[in-house]
């Protein structure tokens, strides 16, 4: 598993790294009462009467921030990339070569920054199912499951809802529609990207996945 750490006080992240205009949602819920849905922007006044996310979820319950990132790329820049030097800027071709894609499933435990991934080479209603089991495994048997989701239509198709109905534990709560960022999970996608994706090097698909492994 992977944990994601945010800032921990307005305005710094870990190891000083400026933060302009985000709070971790965990440290506004006493304050504002909102629901545990998101990392929020401070000037987002209405986020609370509009989203659909569990207010007080109960004891024995895990609330999970879910999404996939889809078609992320496998590539490799037609130069060797070149490091900073002093008075130089990192630099690297602006062509690549493509040599396919995968998907990511992730859900993101919102009180501990704990991922549960799985890999996918589409991301179809199917793949979906199979990362619930994967998520069903991997909770224990007592907590209920609270998830956040978007509206993309994998989420709702009839076969995920049959699914769902033969799983009870699982309790779905869907952002507003264009809304997705306000889900926690996104804030792991773009630390994904920053961290361990955009300077890499990946000439196959097995190669991609191995990073993303590593790096959960």
């Amino acid at each position: 598993m992977c944990r994601l750490y945010l800032a921990t006080e307005q305005g710094t992240a870990a190891g000083g790294r400026p933060v302009t205009g985000w709070l971790p949602a965990v440290r506004l819920i006493p304050a504002t009462g909102l629901p545990p849905t998101a990392v929020l922007k401070q000037r987002d006044q209405g986020f609370g009467r509009s989203t659909h996310s569990p207010p007080n979820p109960p004891d024995k319950a895990l609330v999970l921030c879910v999404d996939e990132k889809s078609q992320i790329q496998a590539l490799d820049r037609t130069q060797p990339s070149l490091p900073m030097h002093y008075g130089l800027p990192e630099t690297h071709t602006h062509d690549y070569r493509r040599y396919g894609t995968t998907t990511l499933f992730a859900a993101l435990d919102l009180a501990t920054g704990e991922v549960i991934g799985k890999l996918k080479r589409r991301h179809r209603s199917a793949e979906f199912i199979s990362f619930l089991r994967h998520v069903d495994a991997s909770v224990p048997t007592d907590l209920d499951i609270h998830m956040i989701l978007d509206n993309y239509g994998t989420h709702k198709t009839p076969k995920v809802k049959n699914w769902l109905m033969r799983h009870p534990r699982f309790h779905c709560h869907f952002t507003p529609t264009y809304s997705s960022w306000l889900n926690l999970v996104e804030r792991f996608f773009a630390a994904l990207t920053e961290q361990q994706l955009r300077r890499g090097t990946h000439r196959s698909v097995p190669a991609l996945e191995k990073a993303i492994r590593q790096y959960l």
